[in-house]
């Protein structure tokens, strides 16, 4: 027998038209919340991981319209999920749900390719609206945050800085010299300076250690 659904979740299901997802969370009620929420609401939940790892290869091999990414998850971040998944599924949109909403994380989820940005806190209908948008070609940025962006306060007050840029400032906080912070990237040590040149430059800073505290300060890094 069909499942009844309310006229608010058949106008839901009909703009959901069958997309399929991968939902991806640590948190296994947060998980199963969302993946029913979905189902109701005209979404094929296709996979459901408890960390970033198990999300990747679910997005990898079964290639999902949408991908609802937690950003924090053991063994890979929402950020590597989205960053790796670009590559080998690029037809998957990435959607990240999170508790975290700093303009920092969101600049870094817009430079991976992150289609849609959704607070945790706010209303399961957002989500679904945020999903069904996604799968309409558009973009969405969760409205808490949507203020910021739009009125250019975001790009004012956070420097664009390359994700790799922000990786080697992370690493340079934590006290590691050029030479280890290219093992740890896979770079030369000469690219990690290039890449510092570059952040003091966008970051206004006349020495590595003030480049530094500046991203710390902003939020650029954690």
């Amino acid at each position: 027998m069909a499942p009844a659904f309310s006229p608010l979740e058949a106008s839901h299901a009909s703009a959901a038209g069958g997309a399929t997802v991968v939902v991806a969370d640590d948190h296994p009620a947060m998980l199963a919340s969302v993946v029913e929420v979905l189902g109701r609401n005209g979404f094929e939940v296709v996979g459901r991981a408890g960390d970033g790892q198990q999300a990747l290869a679910l997005i990898e091999s079964l290639r999902p319209r949408l991908a609802l990414v937690d950003v924090q998850m053991p063994r890979l971040s929402g950020i590597e999920v989205a960053v790796r998944s670009a590559a080998a599924a690029p037809e998957t949109a990435v959607v990240f749900y999170t508790a975290f909403g700093d303009r920092a994380l969101l600049s870094e989820a817009l430079d991976a390719g992150v289609r849609g940005f959704v607070l945790k806190e706010a209303p399961l209908v957002d989500l679904v609206r945020a999903l069904e948008r996604v799968v309409a070609g558009e973009a969405y940025v969760d409205p808490v945050l949507a203020g910021a962006l739009v009125s250019g306060r975001l790009v004012e007050r956070v420097p664009a800085l390359t994700q790799r840029e922000r990786e080697v400032l992370r690493l340079l906080a934590d006290g590691l010299p050029n030479e280890e912070i290219g093992k740890h990237l896979h770079i030369s040590p000469e690219t990690v300076r290039t890449h510092v040149r570059k952040a003091m430059a966008k970051l206004e800073a006349d020495t590595r250690t003030q480049a530094v505290a500046i991203a710390l300060r902003q939020s650029i890094i954690s």
